[in-house]
């Protein structure tokens, strides 16, 4: 019987209000570098798929941690313009891309999100986000007043591991005092959510908002959904 119910954060529940490539482009220009927003989504994407989990380990102090995750993302993006040209001043632009995704308004909530986790909420649920996100996901989260519906938050840097690593489902298990097989995640990425998910026992959705199936696809303690009205449909089954 499912007791509590994980998310992921970024993808799943709340998105950016435009494309990724086209904000560091856009911002870019701002800082004297014009380069394609084509060239630059794909050299984020080479950059980001490649770059070690925003994780550094157990046992840090929270202003270290701090410090890391901004340097972790300092690099991503030093990576992504290297092949693509030279800032005047790149710890400007850094500062101000960094500011820019801090702030709520630039992201933007699944429209079911609400309605959904109220639903779960009414239901006696547990609920919780497991996310690769940084500490800038608090802020986010209150900002989208998606904040309230949740019994705890669980990010990799604090948790000293990131996704697909079963240490990070695990401490969010421990802080929502249940086992694998009493919980269930949702996320938008197989390799990260769905497949580390399943294989620590947990019930695993993978949400696909491209799918072209209209009803869930069920197999054992698995499915696939294309959207997160399915949600409470698929907990329920479990």
């Amino acid at each position: 019987m499912i007791r509590a119910i994980f998310f992921d954060a970024a993808g799943t529940l709340f998105d950016a209000r435009e494309p990724i490539g086209r904000t560091y482009a856009r911002l870019a220009r701002d800082f004297g570098l014009d380069v394609p927003e084509d060239s630059v989504a794909a050299s984020f994407r080479r950059a980001f798929g490649a770059a070690p989990g925003l994780a550094f380990g157990l046992g840090l102090r929270p202003d270290e941690v701090r410090r890391l995750e901004r340097g972790w993302w300092r690099q991503r993006v030093s990576e992504t313009f290297a092949p693509l040209g030279q800032f005047q001043d790149f710890d400007a632009y850094f500062d101000a891309l960094f500011a820019y995704f801090a702030n709520p308004d630039h992201w933007i909530a699944d429209l079911e999100a609400a309605p959904v986790l109220q639903r779960l909420k009414n239901d006696g649920l547990k609920l919780g986000v497991i996310s690769n996100f940084d500490f800038r996901l608090y802020r986010i989260l209150d900002g989208l007043d998606l904040t309230r519906f949740f019994d705890s938050i669980t990010i990799s840097s604090e948790a000293g591991y990131a996704k697909p690593r079963r240490e990070v489902y695990d401490a969010a298990l421990a802080r929502a005092g249940v086992t694998a097989d009493e919980a269930m995640h949702i996320g938008d990425s197989e390799h990260l959510d769905f497949a580390p998910a399943a294989a620590l026992g947990m019930a695993a959705v993978l949400i696909d908002r491209g799918s072209p199936r209209d009803a869930p696809s069920v197999a054992g303690r698995t499915a696939r959904i294309c959207s997160l009205a399915s949600v409470i449909e698929v907990a329920q089954g479990f």
